[in-house]
């Protein structure tokens, strides 16, 4: 690792130091609270122990790093040496949807799955070839002050004000919808309180000293989210592969999965199960075909119950049933058709046959030909999600960010190397985390009494059924595959009880699950309100505003942006994963064009990239609108009036927005005036290593010394 020379070099010497310490002791501190458990201490305060000491530990290190220093604020000073960067980065990288939701989504798509992490390690590489490094050369603190100088005037820079605030506000409501099931599990508060009790943490570590806050409590988040997750995955891996490194040898459990996914497709308990749930799917399909008479009937029916039960003095607990069913029936045909749709959709996945872990691209209809269709409309959705990761990945504006923190540009590369290093650890053991967890499900839960079920499932039933629950459908008395129902949300976060790990550890996947969270909404809330702040108000609209007065107003408006995403995360839009996806595909639509043309291609002018902007743009949020089931029913659309394009999913709707964006810009920048030369000399100064404003011979402009200003 290189570090600054001089004075800095002693500093930074002195931070290795300190995050040496900060590991020892934080290990110690999981040491201690797992003989306390031995001693007796209840789990509530185990829970409560690692969420307030970890949260005050992040709070702690955000007071010391206060700050009103605007390149302090901003970019942490541009000191950040390339291992610490790679480390913040990191954690700002791996949100909750890594954490929390990459493995669930392993777990329940098998190798479908894997085009999140094709796609996430793929876009890094267009990270530091194509654009981290030209950043860190061009300075300045944001990604609207890049389109700002190398177009020219207002309106690019706004459109990327625009887009920035949009896809990190749908990013940042991700995160904090995994802060509020976190401390929902480990704490017993109601979801809506864990939202904004989270939100205490983030803003904590962001409000008082901005990136440079940020940094260090990232990289002390990245620490604690490694441990985290790298355990529970060593301790499986001793449990069924004899090993503490399952990442190199769980093939051979997939084996002994696939013999037991065999066994539960031939068991006849399974196929009843499973065809109750086609018989509910069926006639929820019926019920939507029939509307708006099915709606008149059911509403006539549930009303004429309420009072037969009353009229015959029914036992109160029937007669409450009976009006919670009428309290909870839909008040309009249009919603009725939204409730069924979705009551159909999960009843038909329950109801179809078991998927094989390692099959990629699996269908189970019997019909040849609808098969081949299915694999074939499943093959292009991994194609186009793995392209829309690897776009939106060079494209985020809070990780972008973080490339401008660094003293030289040389380390702004070594620090995406660092970063994967990082990445990888994780990415690497989230298959196997997914096929061990899957192999002790099937093997010591399905076939189980009811009675005979581990608390741990009570427990997360209690948190949301929506994550989890079990229901004897058939009345057997025996746990079938098919009668569980488990959210992609929880498995990580369950993983220790699952594994049957001491709760210490329990806690310490919640402490990982919670700075994983924590550290990308501080870089995303830092992100809005910068746009905001720096961008929208300084650079925009008052010149003259001073250095603290901008500061200010970035942490106002950090503060209200933080208050309404927690309001919208209390809604529950979606899951992680696919609010997190949305979030890439916007990203990369409206960025990548007009980065990598803006680097790569001197032609580009301002008209193609405004153009190309709001048209790739414009083509992801109108897809997006029009077939995300969440906002079809906000606005009350029917989805079988909107089909999606080619069978693609709303999630990787950049697969039409990014070559709209590159046609429209090439095709506009062609057809009007080329750059003037001073943007043609920006270009080469971002471009080429050894030149600088102050070469001779080169004629330094305005936007050149804005560039090299960082």
């Amino acid at each position: 690792m290189s570090v600054p020379a001089g004075s800095d070099r002693a500093f930074f010497n002195q931070l290795k130091k300190y995050y040496r310490w900060y590991t020892l002791g934080f290990l110690l501190f999981v040491a201690m609270l797992w003989a306390l458990e031995q001693m007796g201490l209840p789990k509530i305060w185990i829970g409560y122990t690692f969420m307030f000491a970890t949260i005050g530990l992040y709070a702690g290190i955000g007071i010391m790093s206060r700050t009103a220093d605007v390149a302090e604020y901003y970019v942490a000073g541009r000191r950040v040496p390339a291992f610490f960067n790679g480390m913040a980065t990191a954690a700002d990288w791996m949100s909750a949807a890594t954490f929390i939701g990459m493995a669930g989504t392993l777990y329940l798509q098998g190798f479908d799955g894997l085009a999140y992490i094709l796609g996430w390690t793929g876009g890094y590489c267009l990270v530091a070839l194509l654009i981290a490094p030209y950043l860190r050369k061009f300075g300045q603190f944001t990604i609207p002050d890049f389109l700002g100088a190398r177009y020219g005037g207002n309106v690019a820079r706004g459109i990327g004000i625009m887009a920035a605030i949009i896809c990190s506000f749908v990013y940042v409501v991700a995160q904090i919808y995994g802060v509020g099931l976190i401390t929902t599990r480990f704490i017993n508060v109601d979801f809506g309180y864990g939202v904004f009790l989270g939100l205490a943490g983030i803003l904590g570590c962001s409000f008082l000293g901005g990136m440079r806050a940020v940094t260090w409590t990232q990289v002390a988040q990245c620490i604690i989210l490694v441990i985290a997750y790298l355990i529970p995955v060593a301790w499986l891996g001793m449990k069924y592969a004899d090993s503490p490194l399952p990442q190199f040898v769980y093939g051979q459990v997939m084996q002994r999965l696939a013999l037991r996914e065999q066994e539960l497709m031939k068991d006849p308990k399974e196929t009843e199960v499973r065809q109750i749930f086609g018989a509910r799917a069926a006639a929820a399909k019926e019920r939507i075909e029939t509307l708006p008479k099915s709606y008149d009937n059911g509403l006539a029916a549930a009303k004429k119950k309420v009072r037969d039960l009353s009229a015959i003095q029914a036992p109160i607990p029937q007669i409450r049933a009976a009006e919670r069913t009428l309290d909870w029936y839909p008040t309009s045909p249009e919603e009725a058709r939204t409730t069924w749709l979705a009551e159909f959709s999960a009843n038909a996945a329950r109801a179809a046959p078991l998927m094989p872990h390692g099959e990629p691209f699996w269908s189970g209809n019997p019909d040849p030909v609808k098969a081949e269709q299915e694999r074939s409309r499943k093959r292009v959705n991994f194609l186009a999600l793995a392209f829309c990761l690897m776009m939106g990945t060079a494209a985020l504006p809070h990780i972008l960010m973080r490339y401008y923190t660094t003293p030289t540009v040389n380390q702004a590369r070594q620090s995406v190397f660092w970063s994967l290093a990082f990445i990888l650890l994780v990415y690497c053991s989230a298959p196997a985390l997914a096929v061990l967890v899957k192999y002790d499900i099937y093997t010591m839960i399905v076939g189980k009494h009811f009675s005979e079920l581990p608390g741990w499932i009570s427990a997360w039933s209690h948190v949301d059924p929506s994550l989890l629950s079990v229901t004897d459908v058939n009345g057997d008395g025996i746990v079938q595959l098919s009668e569980i129902r488990l959210g992609p949300d929880i498995v990580v976060l369950a993983a220790p009880e699952i594994a049957g790990l001491p709760y210490v550890i329990t806690g310490l996947v919640g402490a990982g699950g919670l700075a994983a969270a924590l550290s990308t909404a501080d870089g995303l809330l830092l992100t809005i309100s910068n746009a905001l702040s720096h961008d929208l108000y300084y650079k925009m609209i008052d010149h003259a505003a001073s250095t603290q007065g901008r500061v200010r107003i970035s942490k106002l408006l950090l503060l209200l942006v933080a208050v309404v995403a927690a309001y919208v995360t209390s809604l529950k839009p979606g899951d992680i994963l696919q609010m997190v996806a949305l979030a890439f595909s916007l990203a990369a639509a409206a960025f990548f064009p007009a980065l990598v043309l803006g680097v790569f291609w001197k032609r580009a002018n301002r008209q193609g990239a405004v153009a190309g902007m709001l048209a790739g743009f414009g083509a992801c949020v109108y897809y997006i609108v029009t077939r995300f089931a969440f906002l079809q029913g906000l606005l009350g659309m029917n989805p079988a009036d909107w089909p999606p394009w080619f069978g693609i999913a709303p999630i990787s709707s950049a697969v039409f927005g990014v070559p709209v964006g590159l046609v429209v810009m090439a095709v506009v920048s062609l057809a009007t005036a080329a750059p003037d030369g001073e943007t043609v000399r920006l270009v080469d100064f971002v471009r080429y290593p050894n030149l600088a404003p102050s070469d001779p011979g080169d004629q330094t402009t305005s936007r050149h010394r804005e560039a090299g200003s960082g």
